[in-house]
């Protein structure tokens, strides 16, 4: 039961992330800054996490976040960049084509990951079947492009 929770969670994850960049988007419109509308986003998740942590009495471990690799610190940045990239290219490209090309992306850089055993708990080779299943993920995003 615990694994289908956290694939309906995971897929609900990814089905408002369309539904965020519109959002943002708007948002960036307003402000006339989509750059302030990223701040504004990073901003609202950061005080929605505060409040969480707070109600659920979450614990951190400051020895743990000092040993860690400063890279490891990077997430936020590359975080940032996709809300500030999302929030410029979805008015343009529109939610098909913009979340193809996250989808393209996060599944050729996940495989690459996953083969080279970088940032995940299990290596798992590339295969024909999994180049398959990105080519045929690129040749919707082409399909959403074209037509």
């Amino acid at each position: 039961m615990d694994k289908i929770l956290w694939i309906v969670l995971t897929f609900l994850s990814g089905a408002v992330l369309p539904i965020q960049a519109g959002l943002n988007a708007k948002l960036g419109k307003a402000a006339a800054s989509p750059l302030y509308a990223s701040l504004i986003s990073f901003v609202v998740g950061t005080v929605g996490l505060v409040l969480y942590i707070l109600c659920t009495r979450q614990t951190i471990s400051w020895t743990g976040l000092k040993e860690v690799p400063v890279y490891l610190w990077l997430g936020g940045l590359l975080g940032a960049f996709y809300i500030a990239v999302i929030v410029f290219a979805f008015p343009k490209l529109g939610p098909g084509l913009s979340f193809g090309l996250i989808v393209a992306g996060q599944m050729i850089v996940s495989i690459l990951l996953e083969h080279n055993n970088l940032l995940v708990s299990q290596a798992n080779p590339v295969s024909l079947m999994r180049v398959l299943g990105i080519s045929l993920i690129i040749a919707g995003v082409v399909i959403i492009r074209k037509f």
